[in-house]
């Protein structure tokens, strides 16, 4: 049986919040508040996280230059507009949130972003629940 440690952290994370308690600092996914300071508030980014026998403390990681700024804003603010919809079950805020998408309204016409987003709730509607 191989023992030998792999590139995975999860270990490390829990060896320092409950195992000996040596601080691990790792890049990790979490609400911004005020991380990044001109990316929304209440987005999700990732930055280095200490994890120790106290919790997770997230770092400050300063703000983005601000071509990058803008291209992160566009994405956490579309992310927004789709949370907000899945939670209204809004058939029509999806449809305008994926029209948002720099991508997709670059290869897609309107109506080719209505259809697929119509396939994709046909396929995945016993996941979906009902949408308005």
């Amino acid at each position: 049986m191989d023992t030998k440690k792999s590139m995975e952290y999860a270990a490390d994370i829990f060896n320092a919040r409950i195992g000996d308690g040596n601080p691990f600092i790792f890049n990790g996914n979490v609400p911004n508040c005020g991380s990044i300071p001109n990316v929304p508030y209440n987005a999700c980014v990732e930055v280095p996280v200490v994890a120790d026998r106290m919790g997770f403390k997230t770092t400050i990681a300063g703000p983005l230059p601000e071509h990058l700024a803008i291209l992160v804003n566009t994405t956490a603010r579309i992310e927004s507009l789709v949370v907000d919809a899945a939670i209204r079950k809004d058939k029509e805020a999806i449809y305008h949130a994926v029209c948002m998408d720099p991508l997709t309204s670059a290869v897609c016409s309107l109506e080719e972003i209505r259809q697929m987003c119509d396939q994709l709730f046909e396929i995945n509607k016993e996941y979906l629940g009902d949408y308005k």
